[in-house]
């Protein structure tokens, strides 16, 4: 369970760190996605050596916020949730979500 608080405390860093930044909204997502890479490769080498693993309502929650290139890239390059069809569904669901609240963010806020 302290991989997941891990997680989630990365998340936040790259928050409280995106917001200092010249542009904010591209660090973030270029923040979040790195460090979702890196989450689904902690949970693939997790999965091979019989250790606590990342909780998959975290690695979606990672997708969700921004880090679905990430995931993407995690999911083919360490071959690594690819197969499990719940998973998959859900993963899917959480992309389209963050980019329909993209969209209307970016809709609603240029007038």
């Amino acid at each position: 369970m302290r991989l997941n608080y891990l997680c989630y405390f990365l998340l936040l860093l790259a928050a409280a760190g995106s917001a200092f930044l010249p542009y904010p909204f591209a660090t973030w997502c270029l923040l979040v996605s790195v460090l979702t890479l890196l989450i689904y490769g902690a949970d693939k080498l997790a999965a091979r050596k019989a250790w606590r693993r990342v909780p998959e309502s975290t690695l979606l929650l990672c997708g969700f916020v921004g880090g679905w290139p990430g995931a993407i890239i995690g999911q083919q390059l360490f071959r690594h949730k690819t197969q499990k069809q719940p998973f998959k569904t859900w993963f899917w669901v959480s992309v389209i979500l963050n980019i329909v609240v993209l969209l209307a963010a970016w809709r609603y806020s240029a007038f």
